[in-house]
């Protein structure tokens, strides 16, 4: 019997609508053979599953079930594409953890670890795992330029603590900017974290459970059109994103342990996405993402089928590893 499939897209983010994208890409990617997928419109003020004719049916969140006709749907597995608050901060999971239903991403502690990215650098630092400069500031706080100027240098990057696809970041250049780069920052979340410049090859490394392997999948480079790698250079094509990435052997080598080694110290499942900056030679983390983009346009997929994956087998490994 064809397991059903719910995939959870959307999400009460500003990365909402780049959810809806990926969670289309699983959807229309399925082996039919195998799975009956479901789209599944996780939203703020309503959760409803999209039929085949476009119409809307609402989940019932006592069980994450489904009314459709005479029909009550229940989800063998949930494939999560959320990016940003639910899906990614570990609140769905613990919910579907509750309620017994496996999904596919990283668990809830996982998922909310690494979705901070002042925690997370804080536990990674004993395994050795170096990362940029940092300075921490929570909305009520003061703003002291100096300070922060002397603990990271200039230039450097605010950015929201708990946000992903750049929203909430911008590259200061001068003391002057620090104010307004806060508060663009607090848009996204009431805490913020600015961290030094690294000047050097930036770097995203993929790491999956693949056939029940820990796999890390070709090495991407980035090179930003802009000053960075912002909204416009991930989404709207301000950037090449060349895979395998011009390093050497050596550093792809060592890139991709790193990124094996915090996924599995961290105890982590699904996909991952690492991203790095190779400064004075030597990889320094930058943040991980555990529901990345999904959409054509994203890199997982492009790394993917450098190594010979079809997203038809990408997406089936994680469903079933998540069934085990």
């Amino acid at each position: 019997m064809k397991k059903k499939i719910a995939i959870a897209m959307g999400g009460f983010s500003s990365e909402y609508r780049i959810s809806i994208n990926s969670g289309n890409m699983v959807y229309e990617n399925l082996d039919r053979n195998k799975y009956e997928p479901y789209r599944v419109h996780i939203l703020q003020n309503e959760w409803f599953v999209v039929a085949h004719d476009d119409t809307p049916y609402p989940i019932n969140k006592n069980d994450f079930t489904v009314k459709m006709g005479t029909e009550i749907i229940k989800f063998d597995c949930v494939f999560n594409t959320i990016h940003g608050t639910p899906g990614e901060n570990g609140l769905l999971q613990a919910y579907l953890e509750l309620l017994n239903i496996p999904q596919t991403a990283a668990n809830h502690y996982q998922s909310a670890l690494t979705f901070n990215k002042r925690d997370l650098i804080s536990v990674l630092k004993p395994y050795g795992i170096k990362s940029a400069k940092n300075y921490f500031l929570n909305k009520e706080d003061a703003i002291n330029p100096d300070e922060i100027i002397k603990k990271v240098g200039l230039p450097c990057f605010v950015k929201a603590n708990r946000a992903g696809s750049s929203f909430g970041i911008t590259k200061v250049k001068q003391k002057n900017e620090l104010y307004r780069a806060a508060q663009n920052a607090f848009q996204e979340d009431d805490e913020a974290i600015i961290e030094s410049f690294l000047d050097g090859t930036e770097v995203s490394v993929g790491v999956i459970t693949y056939n029940r392997e820990i796999i890390a999948l070709p090495v991407t480079e980035i090179v930003s059109e802009n000053e960075f790698f912002d909204y416009e250079a991930k989404y709207l094509g301000k950037s090449q994103e060349i895979t395998p990435a011009r390093i050497s052997e050596k550093d792809t080598k060592k890139v991709q342990e790193i990124a094996k080694l915090i996924y599995k110290k961290l105890k982590m499942k699904g996909f991952t996405r690492s991203e790095f900056i190779f400064h004075n030679g030597e990889p320094h983390f930058i943040e991980m993402n555990t529901t990345p983009g999904l959409s054509q346009a994203s890199i997982l997929p492009q790394q993917a089928a450098k190594a010979g994956i079809s997203l038809q087998d990408l997406y089936g490994s994680a469903i079933e590893a998540s069934l085990v």
